[in-house]
C-alpha cells in the first residue's frame, strides 16, 4: 500500500489542476478533442453538478466523480450529463471503474450519460476504452467510453489553434526532450494570440508550468527564440508571465548577484536593439521604465 501511495502522491494536485482547467474551459475542451460531439451541445445551458460521491458495493468504498456537467442537445429538450474523468496513472481495472461510475450516475440522475476519460500518464501501456463481461463464451455486456491519451497526441497539430485548453495541454502531449523549448515557445505564442482575462491567463500558465518546467538554460533558449519572431508578435509574447525572468535573472538582481544582473542587462540590450517597446521590456524584466531608459541611453552613447 505504501508503494502505491508514493507512486500517486501527486494525484490530488493533478486532480485539482485538470478540474480547474476543464471546468473553466469546458466548451474549448470539447471543441479541441471531440469536435463532432461539441457541435451538437448547447453550451448556454451548461452547469456543473456538485462533486458526486457514491458508495461502491459490496466493499463500501467511497468513490468520487471528478467532473460532471449537465447541458442540453442543440435544438432539443434532451438533457445530457457529461462525465469527465482525468486519470494520471495506469490502472488495469480503470474501464470497469468507468462502467461503475456510469451506472451510478445513470441510476441517480435518470438521464443519458456521456463518459469521457482523459489519460495523462506517460507509460506507453494502453488502457482499453471498453469494458466487457462474458459468461461461458457468451458476451453479456459491452460498455464503451470516449477517451483521449494526451501523450499520444502530436503537439504540433494544435499550435495553430486559439484553443486555451489545447495550449495548456501541450505540456502533457507527446514531445521529445529536444522539443521542450519549442513546445514552451509555441505555448507562449498561442497565449499571445488569445484575449483572455488575467485570471484565466494565470490558470493556463500555472497548469503548463507545473507539467513542463524548463531549467534556466532552456528558458534562456526560449527567450532567444522570441527575439527571432516578428517584432509585433515578440512584443505580445513578452507581455506574458515569464519564467525566464522569474526564476533566473530577476532573482539574480534581487539577490545582488553581479553575474545575474549582467546577463539581464545583456538581454535587455538585445531587446532594445531589436526595437522592442520600453514598456514591454519593463513589464517582462521587472525593472522600471526609468531603468530601461538609462540602459538605452548608455548604449546610444548618451550621458545618463
Amino acid at each position: 500500500m505504501e508503494l502505491v501511495m508514493e507512486k500517486h502522491a501527486g494525484y490530488h494536485v493533478h486532480d485539482r489542476l485538470f478540474k480547474e482547467l476543464i471546468q473553466n474551459f469546458f466548451q474549448e475542451f470539447m471543441e479541441a478533442f471531440f469536435p463532432d460531439l461539441s457541435a451538437d451541445l448547447d453550451y448556454r445551458r451548461v452547469r456543473f453538478l456538485s462533486q458526486e460521491q457514491f458508495t461502491d458495493f459490496p466493499g463500501g468504498e467511497q468513490k468520487r466523480v471528478d467532473i460532471l456537467a449537465e447541458t442540453k442537445v442543440k435544438g432539443k429538450d434532451t438533457v445530457i450529463l457529461i462525465h469527465v474523468e482525468p486519470q494520471s496513472y495506469y490502472e488495469k481495472p480503470f474501464p470497469e471503474r468507468m462502467f461503475r461510475y456510469y451506472m451510478m450516475i445513470s441510476l441517480r440522475h435518470r438521464k443519458p450519460v456521456l463518459p469521457i476519460a482523459v489519460f495523462s500518464y506517460e507509460e506507453k501501456t494502453e488502457t482499453p476504452d471498453t469494458y466487457t463481461f462474458a459468461f461461458h463464451n457468451i458476451e453479456i455486456l459491452r460498455f464503451h467510453y470516449l477517451s483521449i491519451h494526451l501523450m499520444k497526441q502530436n503537439w504540433r497539430n494544435y499550435i495553430r489553434s486559439n484553443n486555451p485548453v489545447a495550449a495548456a495541454l501541450l505540456s502533457k502531449m507527446g514531445y521529445t526532450e529536444k522539443e521542450r523549448v519549442q513546445v514552451k515557445l509555441e505555448f507562449l505564442r498561442m497565449l499571445a494570440r488569445m484575449e483572455l482575462d488575467p485570471a484565466k491567463m494565470r490558470l493556463l500558465y500555472g497548469f503548463f508550468d507545473y507539467y513542463l518546467k524548463l531549467n534556466e538554460k532552456e528558458e534562456a533558449e526560449v527567450m532567444e527564440n522570441i527575439k527571432m519572431l516578428d517584432p509585433d508578435e515578440a512584443e505580445q509574447v513578452l507581455k506574458l508571465p515569464n519564467s525566464y525572468f522569474d526564476r533566473g535573472y530577476k532573482k539574480g538582481k534581487e539577490e545582488g548577484r553581479e553575474e545575474g544582473e549582467e546577463r539581464l542587462r545583456r538581454f535587455i540590450v538585445n531587446l532594445l536593439k531589436n526595437q522592442v517597446d520600453v514598456k514591454v521590456i519593463a513589464q517582462a524584466s521587472g525593472l522600471s521604465e526609468d531603468e530601461i531608459m538609462k540602459i538605452k541611453r548608455q548604449i546610444e552613447g548618451e550621458k545618463p
